[in-house]
């Protein structure tokens, strides 16, 4: 099959048509991709923020068609039209059985670059390929656990729910699982890309009265306006923390780093008033760290800092929660997604992510 390969770290993809796929072994399938949308952790993979074993085939914001199951795979048939994830639930290990599906055992996939048993399912010329943010999708087809396929109305469109899988899960999730903002609370969301955006559409789901959203590149902050933010903020104008507190009086009720950039967690526990809840959303690269001066204040201020993975989510249940808030109008999917490329301009797509044009680009695998 084709697929997208990264060779080097900070050096474009191959795209190669001689990477080979196994067959499902018990309890997976294997899907025909048709979408998968560009994330960050992609192009920190790529660009070698995230350390990773090479060759390795990225994406993991993907819808598709099932193609084939393995015969103890009841809940699937091929041709059925899933959104795909990259932690999918066993439902039996010690988090799944504690609702925390996100956290499963499944899900360290995404630190191992490979499935549950070690093995990746992918080769080129008998080599071992990766399998990049435990899913592998910017590729013809990916081979997931049945739990990571889930099953939509083959009347939605796939380009457009391909963005579920991880923009819209992480940052809605954030906000109703991992945060649980309530009605009427203030909100602060800094980073403005697809989860950022989803973040603040998951803020206003949530009935949240202040929606502060902060970004330095213009374009994005007038999107969040689009997207239910009540305020916008250029945080090269000043400094967030003591804007969010001018905008509220005490500071916000609840603060997320989506970027990806540790000291904006810093920033929202200085933004967060007392007793609030600073929500880590964004992966930063590994040396970046968390301070907090002096230790005191956390204990002091009752505040409380939150670490998030895919919104905090089990999937078997979130996805199919998304569409229906789409298919009511509640939810705005197309508008993330302002690019469109075949995978063979998955570089082109990479740099636009890295330039901040645009907020998602999604890529045509057939």
């Amino acid at each position: 099959m084709r697929a997208a390969v990264l060779e080097a770290a900070g050096q474009p993809l191959v795209v190669h048509d001689d990477i080979t796929l196994a067959d499902p072994s018990p309890g997976q399938v294997r899907v025909r991709v048709s979408h998968c949308g560009v994330c960050h952790s992609d192009l920190s993979i790529a660009d070698g923020a995230f350390p990773s074993p090479l060759p390795i085939v990225l994406g993991h914001e993907a819808a598709g068609i099932v193609d084939a199951v393995a015969p103890d795979v009841t809940s699937l048939a091929p041709g059925d039209h899933v959104v795909l994830t990259a932690c999918p639930p066993c439902g039996a290990c010690y988090w799944c059985v504690r609702g925390e599906a996100s956290l499963c055992v499944n899900s360290n996939g995404l630190i191992t670059n490979a499935l549950a048993d070690g093995s990746t399912g992918l080769s080129r010329n008998g080599d071992v390929v990766w399998r990049g943010v435990n899913l592998a999708a910017f590729a013809e087809y990916v081979l997931t656990p049945a739990t990571g396929a889930v099953k939509i109305a083959p009347e939605v469109p796939l380009d457009v729910a391909c963005v579920i899988g991880c923009a819209v899960q992480t940052g809605v999730g954030a906000v109703l699982n991992t945060a649980q903002v309530v009605e009427g609370a203030t909100v602060l969301i800094m980073g403005l890309g697809g989860i950022g955006l989803s973040a603040v559409q998951g803020a206003r789901l949530a009935g949240a009265a202040r929606i502060i959203a902060s970004d330095p590149l213009p374009d994005r902050r007038e999107a969040a306006r689009g997207f239910g933010a009540t305020d916008l903020f250029d945080p090269a104008s000043g400094d967030v923390a003591a804007h969010a507190h001018a905008l509220t009086g005490v500071g916000v009720d609840y603060a997320f780093e989506t970027a990806g950039r540790a000291e904006l967690v810093t920033a929202g526990f200085n933004a967060a008033r007392n007793g609030g809840t600073i929500v880590a959303v964004g992966a930063p690269s590994i040396e970046q760290s968390i301070t907090i001066e002096p230790a005191a204040m956390l204990t002091i201020s009752s505040k409380r800092l939150l670490g998030c993975v895919l919104g905090s989510v089990n999937s078997l249940r979130e996805i199919p929660r998304l569409v229906a808030l789409w298919q009511a109008g509640r939810l705005d999917l197309e508008k993330l997604i302002t690019g469109r490329r075949p995978l063979g301009e998955i570089n082109d797509a990479m740099a636009d992510l890295r330039a901040g044009r645009g907020i998602r680009t999604v890529l045509s695998l057939q």
